[in-house]
């Protein structure tokens, strides 16, 4: 008898295992935030596989990705002059990893293109452009960047712009900021991605910000990677009255996997590794001139360690959950912010490991027609509201 159940067991483990794995493989996967562009400005050929980071082509392929939008992104320090030409040396990068890697990535400029790249079993490549300084204070910069296949535009990143106030700036520096939210050119800049079919993302802006955008758009926005503030009170979370006004517009808020926006609690336990080895991150931070490098050889240093304060995919798909018992499965998708962060869940160490997800979300007793929206099927819906106004 026990044999028997024994027996019974396994082979429902073994069927559980076959379907989650072929429900991801038949679902549309779709990442709306990936930095790996980064490491390709670095000199890594992201064409081949890679033991650097989480994500190259290959493991792109291995993952279940069918959609990916590829972050085309600087810091504030490139600054007017600079910044617009280097977003285009990132899309002229891109480009260079599609022609290397054309078995298996296309970069699509039309959304029957994404169809069919999709259906050839071809990874559709999309660019986002993050962070509006990288316009330059220009329409014209907008119209060039949308004609190279910007497909979304996030109206900051963590400085603010003259047009546009971010999350950390509108936190930290509060009242002595000279506006708030978006400005007039703010305003013509969001309307004039909805003429071009460019999505307005809204991860990384202030919550005046948030709001002006969403007054002024005519298409759903998208918001490409941001977590949930109630389950982890972050800056660059969105709170309950913002996740019910993107269901509102019908656009989607893509979860982020960053350790730090998923669990509240994260930062505080590495803060206790380091305490209880400060004396080893005293001596290595003396002898560094970059706190960069030096905070990564700590990291290394204290692996182990490091890898147990991570928070468990459960709390990752926590995020999820709660967007859809809040507003319902059409508004959820995923943005892993894969080679962007430091610290990612454990059972989520890079980009193959996805179908993770898949599998907890069917232990969660979610249909399949639900886990396929949350996968790619609502960005894809995103997508298309606004790639039809090209």
């Amino acid at each position: 008898m026990e044999k028997t159940i024994l027996i019974l067991l396994f082979a429902t483990i073994v069927a559980f295992s076959a379907d989650y794995k072929t429900l991801h493989r038949h679902a549309v996967v779709a990442d709306a935030h990936n930095d790996m562009l980064m490491r390709a400005m670095q000199g890594d050929d992201l064409s081949i596989r890679s033991a650097k980071g989480h994500s190259d082509i290959v493991r792109l392929k291995e993952g279940g990705v069918d959609l990916q939008i590829f972050s085309v992104w600087c810091g504030p320090e490139y600054g007017k002059g600079r910044a617009f030409n280097r977003a285009l040396a990132m899309i002229d990068t891109l480009n260079a990893i599609v022609r290397r890697a054309s078995e298996n990535i296309v970069l699509t400029g039309t959304y029957n293109d994404v169809r069919s790249t999709v259906y050839q079993g071809k990874i559709a490549a999309l660019i986002g452009v993050e962070g509006g300084h990288m316009i330059e204070d220009r329409i014209s910069n907008l119209d060039s960047l949308a004609a190279r296949g910007m497909n979304y535009l996030t109206l900051t990143w963590n400085n603010s712009t003259s047009w546009a106030t971010s999350a950390a700036d509108e936190t930290e520096r509060g009242d002595s900021l000279a506006f708030k939210g978006l400005t007039d050119f703010g305003r013509k800049v969001v309307s004039r991605m909805n003429e071009l079919g460019v999505m307005v993302d809204l991860s990384h802006t202030g919550e005046k910000t948030f709001w002006d955008a969403l007054a002024v758009t005519k298409r759903p926005v998208i918001v490409s990677h941001s977590s949930v503030y109630a389950i982890c009170p972050s800056r660059r979370n969105l709170k309950d009255d913002q996740i019910k006004a993107i269901a509102n517009n019908k656009g989607v808020i893509c979860v982020n996997f960053y350790s730090e926006f998923i669990d509240r609690n994260y930062s505080s336990r590495i803060r206790a590794v380091k305490e209880r080895h400060s004396r080893l991150g005293d001596s290595i931070l003396q002898t560094s001139s970059n706190k960069w490098e030096a905070e990564r050889v700590i990291e290394s240093a204290l692996y182990h360690e490091y890898q147990d304060a991570r928070p468990s995919l459960s709390q990752l798909v926590d995020h999820i959950d709660y967007i859809v018992k809040m507003v319902g499965a059409d508004f959820v998708g995923i943005g892993s912010d894969f080679d962007g962060v430091e610290s990612l869940p454990k059972e989520m160490d890079d980009v193959t490991f996805l179908p993770n997800i898949t599998r907890e979300l069917l232990k969660r007793g979610y249909a399949e027609k639900e886990i396929k929206k949350i996968l790619g099927g609502n960005v894809l819906r995103v997508l298309q509201a606004n790639m039809n106004a090209r």
